[in-house]
């Protein structure tokens, strides 16, 4: 099942709100900035340059092919000084001209861009183009002002354009996506150039080019720049999945395939719809506002779950893909802001906040309830940039206090003798000897703008748009000359239709006429992690009032129960995906003693959560032993605090399956003649999990799976899910029941009624049945952890426990947050269809319009089910076959996908 989300809300006595900062402790905190920027690019300039980066715990520069390689993240490093190119234009912004003078011509007189070395493109558009073209606007600006730069003679501009035509190489492709890697010396040769043998590459990476290749062919006259770079992003575009309107994490550079289907706005897509928006602000043409207007509608329908965001399948955009998020997609609040949708801004950013205030950096990727998930923080930019953003929105000097907490981390936690160090491990404030140069390109910019005064700054920022690298492009260049060549890339009359979207940024006073409105949005997340302002429980006279209504006691399905809740100002929202959500509102009870009943409700619901999570069991597995399939399928299921404990079973229950009448098993069994002696095939939902066993047991059944009832939901994406009781003895249940998410439920119900008789077997674990079963276990079926794990986190918890049974809805309890579980869950099983006698190297994964007939299957109405269950199979036995073995493709396709998502790292 999903990870459930919970929030409670709990309002009443706010601790002392933050005061305006005065103007002197924002000119004290501005010199702060610059302090740090001194100490940070100094180091790299007396103990690192000419190498790329600093390592500032040795105090020695980091040369590639000298040190040991780090894997991909060395492909930023060309041996082209990357540090000084990608600062140019903070010392600019900082008031350094005469450093920044200095820069230049080291830039000008010592850099290369020929090295025989291969590179990211990516990385190398994104900072060294882009800090190059930075470099050229400031000297332009500069020279324009008549007292600095008056040498300058485009020199910047025309390294820029060297570099650009050595990374256009990257973009010979059939799509005209580009490779991820090129040689600067020998462009894309194949394997004697250690380029060229890719196929796949990130969303980002090449969705992340306009921009730069824009603005180089604006300032140079050239439009091949920018024809490359919009030929790739149509590519992307025309690849969207078109139901969602999502685009997938990696993708077949060649074939235009997903590779990995995940979207969110994290890593490998962030900078592609930050650009989206950023090249209709830069360039003005409303085909890429219109663009991101419908990627924006869907990320806000499908991923957005203030104030979380959360990876989906692009197929499947209500099937959660993680249960966790990596930090770069700290970017987006301010994102929002450009875009004009402040709320969210404000509640995704009070969150980052929260997990920043824990761990004092945001960890690389953290988990839905605030746990460390990879604890490295390489002093990314993206948290501040989004604060800055929101300061510029609002002028709430809470987000100057948030920059003063990024500013003080820094100095007591990553500050070392020769400059900034990455933290290693949040946790333990472990260091690594790394200091990137995107630290001194964007961070030092955006706390320098936070606090300085528009007349600190050298010109407008107003009138440059931010990179994804923070290099300022002029805004000018909207109205530079460029060729007609380019095509519009204009398609149909539909895809123009703007009738939907805002086509101008709204004014920001208009949405702030309460100065508290963003504290009004901060509240209810701001105790999300830290317990804050605790309240003792009201007294209450004997015999006043209406007893509260006690966790332990509350039934989802009684209406009197539900009412209780509405006079506690707790009410239940029903979410797209068919979850429901528990939220409590103080100011919406009937009175403040029912405010605070509602309080201690959703306590004792978190307590009992809690109780129940430490219960929890590991996976068990139903294999189907029966012809053909002899044992080589095996289904993840997941078990019941009640019946048969099958770990302590050494064979297991085995039987055939027969589908219960009614299938939900909420009454008495019609049809127990069938049912006796059979497991009884049951649908979840209309009642509680332990009624459903008591009636197939009474009928005479040996044991129970329950089928989940939400269209889609699998073991792959969802986390293990087991089934509680009643909240009465389930000592009378003495048969094993187990639960099948809708996926692997739906190949059971295939398989009976293609077979009519299915035999299964119900264990802890898979059993050997036959020859080839040995080699189904060794090469398929892998174990399935148990991503349950729980531990409290201030005064938010949370649980994956069934406390009630609704249709098709459930509900469990947390407060004062979201809160899923804190780590991912492993495929527990991969499938082989039955005539596959071949090994696990000559498996052969199905063309899309081969698996689609199983897709067709797998989106049938519960109706169309149910009444299918009853049919007598129709048609010869090959045909049937056929269906399972499109079915089971199917779901192996999406398997695999899974597997290699869960392997990639960022």
């Amino acid at each position: 099942m999903p990870a459930v989300l919970f929030l409670l809300m709990l309002l009443g006595a706010l601790c002392s709100l933050g005061q305006a900062m005065s103007r002197e402790e924002k000119h004290r905190l501005r010199n702060q900035v610059v302090e740090m920027f001194d100490h940070a690019y100094q180091n790299y300039m007396d103990h690192a340059y000419p190498a790329d980066e600093l390592m500032p715990l040795t105090c020695r520069g980091r040369v590639r092919g000298l040190e040991p390689s780090r894997g991909d993240v060395d492909d930023a490093l060309g041996k082209f000084s990357l540090t000084l190119i990608d600062t140019l234009d903070t010392l600019v912004l900082l008031n350094k001209t005469t450093e920044f003078e200095a820069a230049v011509r080291r830039v000008l007189s010592d850099v290369r861009l020929d090295n025989d070395i291969v590179v990211s493109v990516f990385e190398t558009n994104i900072r060294v183009l882009g800090g190059l073209l930075g470099g050229h606007s400031m000297a332009v600006m500069l020279k324009e002002g008549g007292q600095h730069m008056q040498w300058y003679q485009d020199e910047l501009l025309h390294m820029a354009k060297d570099l650009g035509l050595r990374l256009l190489p990257a973009f010979n492709t059939s799509s005209g996506l580009p490779y991820p890697r090129v040689n600067l010396k020998y462009g894309v040769r194949g394997p004697e150039t250690r380029t060229g043998t890719e196929t796949d590459t990130c969303t980002a990476c090449a969705g992340t080019i306009i921009l730069e290749f824009a603005a180089l062919s604006r300032f140079t006259g050239d439009p091949v720049f920018e024809a490359h770079a919009r030929r790739a992003l149509d590519f992307l575009w025309e690849k969207r999945q078109r139901n969602s309107n999502l685009v997938g994490t990696t993708i077949n550079i060649h074939s235009g395939e997903w590779v990995r289907r995940d979207s969110g706005v994290g890593a490998g897509i962030d900078s592609y719809y930050e650009y989206l928006l950023k090249a209709y602000i830069l360039l003005g043409d409303d085909l890429f506002l219109q663009r991101f207007n419908i990627h924006y509608a869907s990320i806000m329908k499908y991923i957005s779950q203030p104030p979380l965001l959360l990876d989906v399948h692009i197929h499947k955009p209500l099937l959660p893909a993680r249960t966790w998020m990596d930090s770069l997609l700290a970017f987006f609040p301010g994102l929002q802001v450009l875009k004009g949708d402040i709320r969210p801004a404000i509640e995704t950013h009070e969150m980052l906040y929260q997990v920043t205030k824990k761990h004092n950096f945001l960890p690389e990727a953290f988990t839905t309830d605030f746990r460390v998930h990879w604890a490295q923080h390489p002093l990314r930019p993206e948290f501040a940039e989004s604060t800055y953003f929101l300061y510029k929105a609002t002028g709430d000097p809470y987000y100057l206090e948030a920059g003063r907490t990024i500013l003080d981390n820094l100095n007591r936690f990553a500050r070392v003798p020769c400059g900034f160090a990455a933290m290693k491990d949040v946790r333990t404030g472990s260091h690594e000897d790394r200091m990137d140069s995107f630290f001194l390109a964007e961070m030092f910019k955006y706390l320098f703008l936070m606090f300085a005064d528009a007349e600190d700054l050298p010109f407008d920022v107003e009138d440059y748009v931010f990179t994804t690298e923070a290099h300022l492009l002029p805004l000018s260049l909207s109205t530079a000359p460029h060729s007609s060549s380019i095509p519009s890339n204009r398609t149909t009359e539909e895809e123009l239709d703007d009738t939907n979207f805002d086509w101008t940024c709204p004014n920001t006073r208009l949405l702030f006429p309460d100065p508290a409105f963003p504290r009004n949005l901060r509240e209810p997340i701001r105790s999300a992690v830290d317990k804050s302002c605790p309240r003792p429980a009201p007294y209450r006279e004997p015999g006043m009032g209406r007893p509260p209504l006690r966790a332990q006691d509350f039934m989802a399905n009684n209406p009197e129960h539900l009412e209780l809740l509405r006079r506690m100002g707790v009410s239940l929202i029903h979410l797209k995906d068919g979850r429901v959500q528990l939220v409590q509102h103080a100011t919406q009870a009937v009175s403040a003693v029912a405010a605070e009943d509602g309080v201690r409700f959703m306590q004792e619901m978190m307590e009992l959560s809690s109780q129940q999570q430490k219960e929890q069991l590991p996976p068990r597995a139903i294999q189907i032993v029966s012809h053909p399939f002899f044992g080589r399928v095996v289904l993840t299921a997941g078990p019941a605090q009640f019946g048969t404990d099958l770990s302590k079973s050494s064979t297991g229950v085995r039987g055939f399956v027969t589908v219960a009448e009614p299938y939900s098993g909420c009454s008495e069994i019609t049809n127990a003649e069938y049912v006796q002696g059979h497991i009884a095939l049951l649908q979840r939902g209309q009642c509680m999990f332990a009624e459903k066993a008591r009636h197939i047991q009474k009928a005479g059944a040996i044991g129970g799976i329950v089928i989940d009832d939400n269209e889609g939901s699998s073991s792959d994406t969802a986390p293990l899910f087991q089934m509680a009781g009643d909240g009465r003895s389930t000592d009378d249940i003495t048969m094993p029941v187990l639960f099948l998410f809708h996926k692997e439920g739906n190949i059971l119900l295939e398989a009976l009624k293609e077979y009519r008789e299915v035999e299964v077997l119900l264990s802890d674990k898979a059993r050997d049945r036959g020859v080839d079963v040995q080699e189904a276990e060794e090469g398929c079926l892998t174990e399935a952890t148990t991503p349950t794990s729980f531990e409290p986190v201030g005064q938010s918890q949370m649980s994956t426990l069934e406390l009630d049974e609704l249709a098709p809805e459930e509900v469990t309890p947390s407060q004062e947050e979201v809160s899923p579980v804190d780590q991912d869950t492993s495929p527990a099983e991969e499938v082989r269809p039955p005539e596959e006698e071949s090994s696990p190297a000559e498996e052969v994964r199905p063309t899309e319009e081969e698996a689609s007939p199983a897709e067709a299957d797998l989106s049938q109405s519960k109706e169309e089910r149910d009444s299918e269950e009853r049919e007598e199979p129709e048609g010869d036995t090959d045909s049937s076959s056929q269906s399972v073995d499109e079915l089971l493709a199917d779901w192996r396709e999406d398997l695999e996908a899974f597997q290699q998502m869960e392997k990639d790292e960022l």
